[in-house]
């Protein structure tokens, strides 16, 4: 692998530590702002670092740039209160995994090979011994990250449409404004006790990810990058043990294991070597 290829790898590493760092810091506000509360901070966060450097042209925006925007400011709010809500309710390292089967199932979307398939079965039985179903199961907690994965795969599909009509960060820039004014209420009536917590939050899980994206799917092809994003869960497994004290039972890591491998070995496909 040559310099370039180790720095984008590098860089996606670092993006998913902050993305999850933040989203495990982001949870010490919960007690305080709520999960809401922390979305709503995030979101305005988000649109004040984005904005700015985007400088979208709005009135020149036609209804074919407008409508997947707009979704996607839908799909913000709605990704990160459904994901923020299941991990104050199963741990943050639970929901990452289940809401990484978003990007997995879009991956897998309409494929009929035999090794995909397989990989599907794989990480349905990931999600089975990750979760264990019985009495005890925070059963809306999962279905909450299961809400969360759709949001994802709707966001991968939204994005890819949006970008391809807008230039530079206009898309995501705009999208998080609108989350983010869906969010005013919220903003109203949640305390300063908290803030520091969210905003970082907004900084980590926002701000710097899109940035480094960005930069990295320049020179990066777009399979190596979804091999890496396999980290996401294990990433989330290690803030919420360190930042937020919640360790993993033996079936819980394994699920998570099985997850992670059905996506690298869905998305990877060796270089063909020059003769």
């Amino acid at each position: 692998m040559n310099a370039r290829g180790t720095a984008g790898i590098a860089t996606m590493l670092t993006s998913a530590a902050s993305n999850q760092a933040g989203a495990a810091l982001g949870a010490h506000a919960f007690a305080t702002i709520g999960p809401a509360g922390v979305v709503a901070v995030r979101q305005v966060v988000a649109a004040a670092v984005l904005l700015p450097v985007a400088r979208p042209d709005v009135r020149r925006f036609r209804w074919a740039q407008w409508w997947p925007v707009l979704l996607l400011g839908l799909v913000f709010a709605t990704m990160n209160l459904s994901l923020y809500t299941a991990v104050d309710r199963i741990g943050l390292g639970l929901a990452v995994t289940l809401e990484f089967l978003g990007p997995l199932a879009v991956a897998l979307a309409g494929s009929r090979t035999r090794r995909d398939l397989f990989c599907a079965a794989v990480a349905c039985l990931g999600v089975y011994v990750l979760v264990l179903p019985g009495r005890s199961s925070d059963f809306a907690g999962v279905g909450l990250g299961l809400l969360a994965a759709a949001c994802w795969a709707a966001y991968i599909l939204l994005n890819r449409l949006a970008g391809s009509r807008l230039t530079g960060l206009a898309a995501p820039a705009v999208a998080s404004a609108v989350a983010a004014v869906a969010y005013l209420p919220v903003l109203l009536t949640i305390k300063i006790q908290g803030l520091g917590y969210a905003v970082t939050a907004g900084l980590l899980s926002s701000a710097v990810p899109y940035a480094a994206d960005l930069i990295v799917l320049r020179y990066v092809p777009a399979r190596l990058f979804g091999v890496v994003m396999s980290v996401h869960p294990v990433m989330a497994a290690l803030a919420g043990l360190v930042l937020l004290g919640q360790a993993l039972d033996g079936h819980q890591g394994a699920g998570i294991a099985l997850v992670v491998a059905a996506n690298a070995v869905a998305l990877w496909r060796p270089v063909p070597r020059r003769l």
